[in-house]
């Protein structure tokens, strides 16, 4: 069953929902989201009766909104229990105390911020929602001058979005030590007897080591390859506590030189916000993520990959990293931005005064021709950019 809500869904989740006859919830946001498209829709009531009646039915969402759902209406069942600790990244934490006995980590509520002293805490260290999403309000702390600024932006007036609580609640964050590493980005999903099966690895690049931003993920199949076993034994590992089956997962960790796997965060219940990662590969090569999570099947990588070994598939994060207000921008400049990549294979444009970004890029790009990648990565999009005219 696929769970629809707020705020986007995409073409391609769409026709893998009809081409496969897939069941889906019928309720108001989805089908504005969607129109009264010829789906197998199935109303709320037989839907919970049906996920009561058999508790390991499969169930996507395409949106942290629609965990809500989840939890007003099978608020007993081990897919809830587990969503709630994932969201809570003070409970995760705790949930792993034993495979990290020294890692540090505290909550402090908003309100708190201002007044708390950080003497003998690790540097660098991290501060985020301990429910949160896309990035927002989350700072890296190497000294004063990097907790002074981030005080100053962590104030209530500054964190509004456009997200429920659920998702997004800035009311108490969580302070945890700088890992280490590498990070990667894993869409992945426990199977019938509770093994994680890989379905993306997705390299997180960033500009800086301060650099905390959603901006380039990059996959291939040496990284996927590269990672793909270890990581389902440490996510296996970390399901079997949960008694996980049947569930979908997006999860964020950072591989140190070593190989150590730490996780930041494991998002329940979905593959990449936005249907980002899920549909990258599926635009790009065909593979469907939601067809082989649905089916209980599992990727054979240089089939997937073939003749496509030596490419890099990303997705760009157009966040408007400009400092120019969305009330005062015409328009973004979706054809320049294309002309700067060796092969655009999707733009999806979004409007930036009801998101919080512009759009989405996914890109293919020769292993040898990673400039592209690393001058989007630090750039401030203002070349793309079109003010409005001053009245």
């Amino acid at each position: 069953m696929i769970i629809i809500d707020a705020p986007y869904i995409s073409d391609f989740l769409i026709d893998t929902i009809r081409k496969n006859g897939f069941t889906i919830l019928d309720t108001d946001v989805a089908r504005g989201l969607i129109g009264e498209a010829e789906l197998h829709w199935v109303e709320e009531q037989k839907a919970v009766a049906r996920l009561k009646a058999a508790p390991n039915t499969p169930v996507y969402t395409n949106s942290e909104n629609a965990l809500s759902w989840v939890e007003q209406h099978l608020p007993e069942q081990d897919r809830t229990l587990a969503l709630r600790l994932f969201k809570d990244k003070y409970a995760f934490r705790d949930l792993i105390r034993a495979l990290y006995p020294d890692f540090f980590f505290k909550t402090v509520q908003l309100k708190d911020i201002a007044s708390l002293d950080i003497e003998g805490f690790p540097r660098p260290f991290v501060i985020k929602p301990q429910v949160g999403f896309f990035s927002i309000g989350v700072y890296i702390i190497n000294d004063e001058a990097d907790w002074e600024r981030a005080k100053r932006e962590l104030q209530p007036a500054k964190l509004k979005n456009i997200f429920p609580v659920s998702v997004l609640d800035t009311s108490t964050f969580i302070i945890e030590e700088y890992i280490e590493g590498e990070e990667y980005a894993i869409d992945y999903y426990y199977d019938e007897q509770g093994k994680a099966v890989v379905l993306n690895v997705l390299h997180h690049l960033f500009s800086s080591g301060s650099d905390t931003r959603d901006r380039v993920y990059s996959t291939s199949k040496n990284i996927i390859t590269a990672y793909k076993e270890d990581l389902e034994d440490f996510l296996t590992l970390i399901g079997k506590k949960l008694n996980l089956k049947n569930f979908p997962a997006h999860a964020e960790v950072r591989i140190n030189a070593d190989g150590k796997i730490v996780p930041i965060e494991i998002n329940p219940l979905r593959f990449g916000g936005w249907c980002t990662t899920a549909d990258l590969l599926g635009v790009a090569l065909g593979f469907n993520s939601y067809e082989y999570f649905f089916q209980n099947r599992k990727p054979d990588w240089s089939q997937i990959f073939k003749g496509k070994e030596d490419k890099l598939f990303s997705i760009i994060v157009l966040d408007n990293s400009t400092g120019i207000h969305p009330s005062v921008i015409e328009n973004f400049d979706f054809e320049k931005l294309a002309r700067d990549f060796e092969h655009p294979v999707l733009i999806r444009e979004l409007d930036i005064n009801n998101y919080p970004v512009f759009g989405f890029l996914f890109a293919e790009t020769h292993s040898e021709n990673q400039k592209e990648l690393d001058t989007i990565l630090v750039s401030d999009l203002k070349q793309y950019v079109k003010k409005k005219p001053v009245e």
